[in-house]
């Protein structure tokens, strides 16, 4: 009697390690079960978040779906508009690396918050958004010129707001910079990519997983009081921060940071209807895979990794004729590989360089 009402008699394979994962193929690996909705190719699909999003878009971009950018580039920029910024995301805002940064773009772009701070200046000479100091490479070459560009960069963020019928948002960090005066988030920290590192004028914010599903479940509510429609897919970016400002090991803040970023995804997704979490970060991170899909940084995701999320995205996502078999096909080219590996624009790698 005792062990007929066991609990975990009748459940599934897919909620044991061994018929889940120890005797399934890395590359045969679905831990996925449900969603909660599925995307048309006519959906209009909006990306944001850090760098990995941009794999994503550009998958949907190659099966035929409609991956919704609002902002375009000039027709003199048609061959040359990804390196000027445009297409990179679904408006020229760069990445969103925290959750803070998402809310803020939100209430700037309605008028709801005016940051104090209207500029940098870089070393070049040349003046930069400190909100998106890379999303526009050519930078301004007056302060006023930064401050015009927001307003047709505003109007195409609330279209994309407006819009959209799913917007994919892939968590990246938990570390960022803030304003003092009035709590501004910046994308990168000040002296990389334009202005001076000041501590009087400058704070730097860790945020707890708390905070995180706070920022997102307030953009969301934000999000559907002007979309009612709007569906939402977040994920966790399997790529590693390039550098912390903690005084610890790197490793052991990237760990804090990923953990922080998966449990808030976890809060979001049961915090309102028409959320779901894509877990892409388990497929690429999994102990199962013993580091396949990741380069000999052990940072950039290959490209048959980017392909079995793809893959494991469109299954779920897309009714079974929707699909495409370019999604499927694993063969990687390494000189193809290396290319598209290129094209992702990742703000954070100025850190680095600077």
């Amino acid at each position: 009697m005792a062990e007929a009402l066991n609990p975990y008699r009748s459940l599934p394979d897919t909620r044991f390690w061994r018929k889940a994962i120890a005797n399934v193929p890395p590359f045969a690996i679905d831990p996925m079960t449900e969603v909660p909705f599925k995307i048309a190719p006519t959906d209009k699909v909006a990306t944001g978040g850090s760098c990995f999003a941009q794999r994503i878009a550009q998958g949907l971009q190659a099966s035929g779906f409609h991956y919704f950018v609002a902002e375009k580039g000039p027709e003199h920029l048609s061959q040359a508009a990804y390196e000027h910024g445009y297409g990179v995301y679904s408006a020229r805002y760069g990445n969103l690396y925290t959750t803070l940064q998402l809310v803020q773009l939100f209430d700037r772009a309605y008028g709801q918050f005016k940051p104090k701070l209207e500029y940098w200046q870089r070393p070049d000479g040349r003046y930069v958004d400190p909100y998106r100091p890379q999303a526009v490479p050519e930078g301004f070459a007056t302060p006023e010129e930064v401050i015009a560009d927001r307003e047709p960069h505003f109007a195409a963020v609330r279209r994309v707001f407006e819009e959209l019928d799913v917007f994919v948002f892939t968590f990246g960090l938990t570390e960022g910079w803030l304003v003092k005066e009035d709590g501004a988030a910046l994308q990168l920290a000040p002296g990389v990519s334009g202005g001076e590192f000041d501590t009087d004028r400058y704070a730097f914010r860790n945020a707890r997983p708390h905070e995180v599903a706070a920022e997102f479940i307030a953009f969301v509510d934000r999000l559907r009081s002007v979309n009612a429609k709007s569906k939402v897919i977040v994920s966790v970016s399997p790529v590693p921060m390039i550098a912390t400002y903690e005084n610890r090991h790197v490793l052991v803040s990237n760990s804090y940071t990923k953990s922080a970023l998966r449990c808030a995804a976890d809060e979001v997704a049961a915090s309102r209807p028409n959320i779901s979490y894509f877990p892409s970060y388990e497929m690429i991170t999994g102990s199962a895979n013993g580091a396949q899909y990741y380069t000999d940084d052990q940072r950039t995701i290959t490209e048959t990794g980017v392909r079995v999320v793809m893959k494991l995205f469109f299954d779920h996502y897309t009714e079974a004729r929707a699909r495409r078999a370019n999604v499927h096909a694993l063969k990687i080219d390494v000189a193809r590989e290396t290319a598209e590996a290129g094209k992702v624009v990742c703000d954070e790698d100025a850190i680095e360089a600077a």
